[in-house]
């Protein structure tokens, strides 16, 4: 199973990152959350990934395209221009980069991709969250629910900090913990090709008339992810995402 992840939006409430890459490449421990996301499905056997660019989509083009040479030792021929990779031991994954326009909504962008991946299943997920959801246990739930699409529900990060008081003593304090209550869209699809059938055209929002639809017509089933769940719609959150790397304490690093 192919697996899409939609990497072409503007990330405008990260314009201090993005005017200059696209949201999936701010980086994370070094490396793109994009990156970080690909191990998350990598790590389950999943390896074979469908991109869809459009906002400074060259830029993710030019990482993958340059990827062995940025992350190994080199000997450089200069009269040749020969080139040698040393311990040219990488991911062992296959990436298509589709160009599906600077403009496309997101449902455009998975219609786009569908048609790529042609009449199979497959998972789609967005470039810019993480999450500790077993990929395995959210494609067999999707085949036992036996629906068009499969979404991973989960609960949302509280904006702010969380402290536990005691006899006016601050005894814990957690910064953006999982609220209790409510569920959100968490990203992490499974679908059936025939959802294309809910797609008109490139300006179809996914998010909205795709899966209100989808729902509308018994059609949307939910995978009720308890665990941590994290996206990255602003600086603060980078900067949660690199502490808790930086910490050793990064609940998506299941690899």
């Amino acid at each position: 199973m192919k697996v899409a992840i939609l990497a072409g939006g503007l990330g405008t409430r990260l314009s201090e990152e993005t005017t200059l890459k696209p949201k999936p490449m701010v980086e994370v421990g070094g490396k793109p959350i994009l990156w970080h996301i690909m191990n998350i499905y990598a790590s389950f056997g999943y390896k074979e990934f469908v991109i869809a660019l459009g906002y400074k989509g060259e830029i993710i083009k030019d990482y993958f395209l340059n990827y062995h040479y940025h992350s190994r030792s080199l000997t450089v021929h200069l009269k040749t221009g020969d080139v040698k990779i040393h311990n040219d031991e990488g991911e062992d994954w296959v990436v298509h980069l589709l160009d599906t326009g600077a403009d496309t909504n997101t449902g455009g962008r998975v219609k786009r991709l569908s048609e790529f991946v042609g009449n199979e299943p497959f998972m789609l997920t967005y470039g810019d969250g993480v999450s500790n959801v077993n990929i395995s246990q959210l494609v067999e739930f999707h085949e036992k629910q036996n629906k068009l699409v499969t979404m991973t529900a989960v609960r949302p990060p509280a904006r702010f900090g969380q402290m536990v008081v005691e006899d006016h003593r601050v005894v814990q304090f957690k910064e953006k913990p999982q609220i209790g209550e409510g569920w959100i869209n968490g990203g992490f699809f499974v679908l059936q090709p025939e959802v294309v059938k809910y797609i008109a055209g490139d300006q179809t929002a996914w998010e909205f008339e795709s899966l209100e639809n989808i729902a509308a017509d018994g059609q949307l089933s939910a995978y009720q992810h308890e665990d941590f769940w994290q996206s990255m719609d602003t600086l603060r959150d980078v900067h949660l995402l690199n502490k808790l790397w930086q910490e050793e304490k990064a609940p998506w690093k299941i690899w």
